[in-house]
């Protein structure tokens, strides 16, 4: 990606976030939302919104039915904001990386913690 497109991806980012925070009333969306990223395409014309929803399945669901629901009310409100000569048609989308990360994360500490308990340390260096 361009840094055009890096920047615009970030503004975007930033705007929609606001946005949702201080002007959408859906009740929907009283989660805990996130923004996580956003990826547009080279033409400007289309991006992909990734959000993090805290909550059960059912809250992130219920969150994204929201988004979409508000969808031509965020894109109005992103024209109004920022000056572009294409606002993108932008879908929303679940994050799961978040979770995944601290699954592994989880993973690797239940891994160290059983190596700690179970293997002896050895002399990496090889000095007796």
């Amino acid at each position: 990606m361009s840094r055009r497109t890096d920047r615009i991806n970030e503004q975007l980012r930033e705007e929609i976030s606001t946005i949702l925070s201080r002007q959408v009333k859906d009740p929907r969306l009283n989660a805990v939302i996130s923004i996580t990223r956003v990826v547009a395409s080279n033409d400007l014309r289309s991006a992909r919104v990734y959000i993090s929803v805290m909550g059960n399945k059912e809250t992130k669901e219920e969150a994204l039915q929201g988004l979409q629901s508000a969808a031509s009310f965020l894109r109005r409100e992103i024209r109004d904001r920022i000056n572009m000569k294409h606002t993108p048609f932008m879908t929303y989308h679940l994050d799961d990386s978040l979770e995944e990360a601290s699954q592994v994360l989880n993973i690797m500490d239940q891994i160290k913690s059983a190596e700690g308990d179970s293997v002896e340390p050895t002399n990496v260096l090889g000095d007796d």
